[in-house]
């Protein structure tokens, strides 16, 4: 059915949550409504309603079995593959062990192999040299071009306004915040008495939201700037006075620089990852902020990134690498 089983989640969602006996009393209302408001229980043949119940039940029951067969399958599959992967590295690193430990641990270099790896190394430091050279003369025309392309980029940001400290925006009716995977809205009403969910207008929609006091217009009712979950997603009332909603982002790896399409931009480029949930992220979008929140800090003190640094230790361990080679007769300055 796709978006169409989802049509009236919204709905669905703001019943159930005006309900606090649960799904029982939900069921309940359903049927009173049917009973009440349509000849469902006598419009047709004797058992033909009750029939129609159990055929309903039995295909969303064999869905949600199907559906729950099918994710124990995939994570059995993933498990298994895990283990494999793990096995084969295991053996591969206990083969290179036996290797390592079959080769002499130290091999003396003869006069002639000495010579050579010296001037093999000579010529390394005149080609590094050559190569910090040429490195030193792009990074400083890419220093110019960047200042700029920052000039530029400062032209595309006005107007832009600065984002709140939950990295969304304080607006005349209402504020939003957001980390990576999720929206919060807070609505403030300025009413004399204690709202209830009857009082208010909340409709959470795939690419769409609306919010309003019923019988005024609404505060918001416009597109979303992306995609949210409708069935993760949920509101209810705080202090009696504002209305709180939560969104969960489909796509769980881009800022939104608004809210709804009728909001005023936000600069995204001064948002403040810290400040968002990082412990709320699964573990590989957490692992690939983390990495960029650190890069971004290594550039700006002119250190190398992880990937620089990662390079750096390779070349490090040459020498440790190589415990079979003897230097001893190597001339190095």
């Amino acid at each position: 059915m796709g978006d169409d089983e989802e049509k009236y989640d919204g709905m669905l969602l703001v019943m159930a949550q005006q309900h606090e006996g649960g799904v029982q009393e939900l069921v309940s209302t359903f049927f009173s409504f049917l009973r009440r408001k349509t000849d469902f229980f006598t419009g047709g043949e004797p058992g033909a309603p009750e029939k129609l119940v159990k055929e309903a039940f039995a295909h969303h029951s064999e869905l949600a079995l199907r559906a729950q067969k099918e994710k124990q399958s995939r994570q059995e599959k993933e498990k298994k593959e895990k283990a494999e992967r793990a096995a084969r590295l295991k053996a591969e690193e206990e083969r290179k062990r036996k290797e390592a430990e079959s080769e002499p641990r130290i091999k003396e270099l003869t006069d002639e192999e000495a010579d050579r790896l010296q001037s093999e190394i000579d010529q390394r430091k005149v080609e590094e040299k050559k190569e910090e050279q040429a490195a030193a003369a792009e990074t400083s025309d890419k220093a110019d071009k960047q200042s700029d392309s920052e000039g530029e980029e400062d032209e595309k940001d006005k107007g832009k306004i600065k984002p709140n400290s939950g990295n969304g925006a304080d607006l005349p009716d209402y504020r939003w915040t957001q980390t990576l995977s999720e929206v919060d809205l807070l609505v403030p009403f300025d009413v004399k008495f204690r709202l209830k969910g009857k009082d208010v207008v909340v409709d959470i929609q795939r690419r769409s939201l609306k919010v309003g006091l019923k019988g005024h217009p609404p505060v918001i009712d416009a597109p979303l700037y992306n995609e949210v979950k409708v069935e993760e997603s949920s509101w209810l009332i705080e202090d009696s006075k504002v209305v709180t909603v939560h969104l969960e982002k489909i796509n769980k790896m881009e800022w939104w620089n608004k809210l709804v399409t009728t909001d005023p931009e936000i600069n995204t480029k001064k948002i403040c990852p810290e400040n968002s949930k990082l412990s709320d992220l699964d573990g590989e979008t957490r692992s690939m902020v983390e990495k960029m929140m650190y890069d971004q800090r290594q550039k700006s003190m002119g250190l190398p990134t992880s990937e620089e640094q990662k390079k750096q230790d390779i070349l490090k361990k040459f020498m440790e690498q190589h415990p079979e080679m003897d230097f001893s007769k190597a001339k190095f300055s």
